[in-house]
C-alpha cells in the first residue's frame, strides 16, 4: 500500500506552448498522496494551463505528467480511461448541465463509467450531494442554486466515482468572501474525511492560507516556478522578493518619479 507522503503525481521537464509561444519551460514537481496542492501565480502565468496538462485535456510539448505512477501524457484506450478514473475535476464555472437536476448531473459519470442499476446510480449520486452538504436539493436545477451552491455540486459530481485526486479550478471565482469560506472548509472537511488529494488552481489568498498544505508559484518572467513549499513559509522566508510581496499583498516600490522600481 502506499505511504501517505508518497507523491501520488509528478510533473517531469513539461513545458507548454501556444504556437510559438512559451507559457512555462520544463517545470518539475511532485504532489504527494492526500495532500492540498495549490497552484498560483499571476494573471497570464500559466495556472489553468498546467491544470490541464495534468488532467490530460492538453498534450505537453515537451515532458510527462506522471498519476500515481502511470503517463497521463502517453496512454491511451483502456490505460487511459483507468487513468481518468482516478481523477475528478472541478472546472471554474461549474459545468453543470442547465437542462439537468442536480441528481443527474452527479448521476452523469456514473451512467458513464459503470454498469449499476438506476436505484444504485441514484443512491450514490445522493451520498456525494449529502457530503458537501446538498441533501435535499437533487430535484433543484443549477439555476435555482447560488453561486457556492453551484461549486459544492460540481465538486460531488467530480467525486461520483470515487477519485483518488481532484481536481479544481478556481472554486473561489465569482463568490463572496463567506460563502469562499464555506468553500474552504467544505474542502477541508472532504480531505480529512476521504483522504482525497487536491490539487486546486486558485490566487485567493486567504484561501491558500486556510486550505493549502503546499504551494508552487509560476512565474510568467521566468515562464518556470518561482517558489514552492507552505504558503506561511514563503511569506516570510522566501528568496525572491517579489514572492514575498506576493504573500503579503505588497505592491512593488516606486522610485522618486512615483514609478513602479
Amino acid at each position: 500500500m502506499p505511504a501517505a507522503n508518497d507523491p501520488i503525481i509528478r510533473v517531469e521537464n513539461l513545458t507548454a506552448r501556444y504556437g510559438a509561444r512559451r507559457i512555462f519551460d520544463r517545470i518539475s514537481f511532485e504532489v504527494l498522496r492526500g495532500e492540498v496542492f495549490v497552484i498560483l501565480g499571476g494573471s497570464g502565468s500559466g495556472k489553468s494551463t498546467l491544470l490541464k496538462h495534468m488532467i490530460g485535456l492538453y498534450q505537453p510539448a515537451e515532458g510527462h505528467v506522471w498519476i500515481d505512477g502511470e503517463d497521463i501524457t502517453r496512454a491511451e484506450g483502456d490505460a487511459r480511461r483507468r487513468l481518468l478514473r482516478k481523477i475528478g475535476v472541478m472546472y471554474q464555472s461549474g459545468a453543470l448541465f442547465g437542462s439537468m437536476t442536480l441528481l443527474e448531473n452527479v448521476r452523469l459519470p456514473l451512467e458513464e463509467f459503470t454498469d449499476l442499476p438506476r436505484p444504485a446510480l441514484d443512491a450514490v449520486a445522493s451520498s456525494k450531494l449529502r457530503l458537501v452538504q446538498l441533501e435535499g436539493f437533487e430535484s433543484f436545477y443549477p439555476a435555482e442554486l447560488s453561486g457556492g451552491m453551484k461549486k459544492r455540486a460540481a465538486i460531488a459530481r467530480a467525486m461520483a466515482l470515487d477519485p483518488e485526486i481532484l481536481f479544481l479550478d478556481e472554486p473561489s471565482a465569482g463568490l463572496d468572501p463567506v460563502t469562499s469560506v464555506e468553500l474552504d472548509e467544505t474542502i477541508l472537511a472532504l480531505a480529512g474525511t476521504l483522504g482525497v488529494t487536491f490539487v486546486v488552481v486558485t490566487h485567493e489568498l486567504a484561501s491558500i492560507y486556510k486550505i493549502a498544505d503546499r504551494v508552487i508559484m509560476l512565474d510568467q518572467r521566468t515562464r518556470g516556478i518561482a517558489a514552492s513549499g507552505p504558503p506561511e513559509v514563503l511569506r516570510d522566508a522566501a528568496r525572491d522578493e517579489w514572492v514575498r510581496r506576493f504573500f503579503r499583498r505588497e505592491a512593488e516600490p516606486k522610485d522618486a518619479g512615483g514609478r513602479q522600481a
